[in-house]
């Protein structure tokens, strides 16, 4: 506890990250102010957890608030550690529901963010099932879209994204894709309760039955089964196999997705991917790749991040090809899981973006 006439610096004041002096002008800290001097007090040592707990937006918004703090007196810092532990204890027990996180994240993230934030927490579905159903695949949704009222395809596609909206109603049958057209021009301001059942229904109805659904012929399923050949199986397979039939081995090439193929993702799907692989599957796995699938990889983490699965690479030493092969062949297969179920939108060797299954 902080108490009067208490000299409370840093908790690394070699780190001169956060400087405290009676020269400093006595102000009121903002919210976001106040989250960045507490992690700034805690150090390196005891922030870290913190951090690690933050995504990218919030650790570049607290960043520039940190950047733009300067230095504070320390009365403010004392009166802040007071209003923390206060804060903390004066209920007896923290309690997680919708306002208290949006009363925490509205202290350090512009309302607008927060707002975005909350609106898809609070959804029945959240706002991430439409953002699903913008990456799957034009004619396997309006397939689906077909047997449902134009009234129910016309809020659907006025939902998801617009080019892929446009996508969809391209390959409906013309005297339909007319009919939602001109319902889509009319839509009214969709009542909760209806949107709610229009949702849960996809979510029930269609995303969990997305993968049995995708049309498959023999040479996606040859190339299935060449992505899980170790690399001297595959090539030796693949030799003998342009000699005999090279039509469908170029085929099977296309369809085939390699674990260099994952340089392809966008900063959002690989950022998805890495949170759900095992951190030393992504180190094996690197062992073996190219520079540009590396570069690929360690660009798209933290600065922290990547250095220290560098260190881990470095201190695994000489690797056998078979564990580096199963390694990337789990990053691969969990890339494709969570293609099927529409978290994330991935490339094939030929470059056109379609759903993996």
């Amino acid at each position: 506890m902080v108490g009067q006439g208490t000299s409370l610096q840093p908790a690394n004041p070699e780190s001169k990250g956060l400087v405290v002096g009676a020269d400093a002008t006595q102000r009121d800290l903002k919210g976001d102010e106040k989250a960045a001097a507490l992690l700034l007090a805690l150090g390196p040592d005891f922030g870290k957890p913190i951090f690690e707990e933050l995504d990218e937006i919030e650790i570049r918004q607290l960043s520039r608030t940190m950047v733009n703090l300067g230095s504070i007196t320390q009365q403010m810092l004392d009166e802040l550690l007071i209003e923390f532990v206060t804060g903390v204890s004066s209920t007896g027990s923290i309690s997680g529901n919708p306002d208290s996180t949006e009363a925490l994240l509205l202290s350090f993230l512009p309302s607008e963010r927060v707002g975005t934030i909350m609106e898809e927490i609070r959804g029945p579905a959240g706002r991430n099932m439409w953002e699903k159903l913008s990456n799957v695949q034009e004619d396997i949704l309006a397939n689906y879209l077909k047997n449902e009222y134009p009234q129910t395809i016309a809020v659907v596609l006025s939902k998801i994204s617009t080019d892929h909206a446009s996508r969809v109603l391209g390959v409906m049958n013309e005297e339909l894709a007319l009919d939602v057209v001109q319902r889509m021009l009319s839509l009214d301001p969709v009542q909760k309760e209806i949107l709610e059942k229009i949702e849960n229904t996809l979510r029930t109805e269609f995303m969990s039955t997305l993968s049995h659904t995708q049309r498959r012929d023999s040479h996606e399923q040859m190339a299935e089964i060449f992505n899980s050949f170790d690399r001297q199986t595959e090539a030796r397979f693949m030799t003998s196999l342009e000699d005999n039939d090279r039509e469908s081995a170029e085929k099977i090439k296309e369809l085939m997705f390699t674990f260099e193929d994952l340089s392809r993702l966008d900063g959002t799907a690989i950022q998805t991917l890495l949170q759900a692989i095992d951190k030393k599957d992504t180190g094996l796995a690197l062992k073996g790749a190219n520079d540009s699938v590396k570069e690929f990889f360690f660009s798209n983490m933290s600065a922290r991040a990547a250095k220290l699965l560098k260190d881990d690479m470095e201190a695994m030493g000489p690797v056998r090809l078979k564990d580096v092969d199963e390694a990337q062949g789990r990053i691969v297969s969990s890339a494709k899981d969570l293609a099927a179920r529409g978290d994330i939108l991935i490339a094939k060797n030929n470059g056109t973006e379609e759903m993996v299954a």
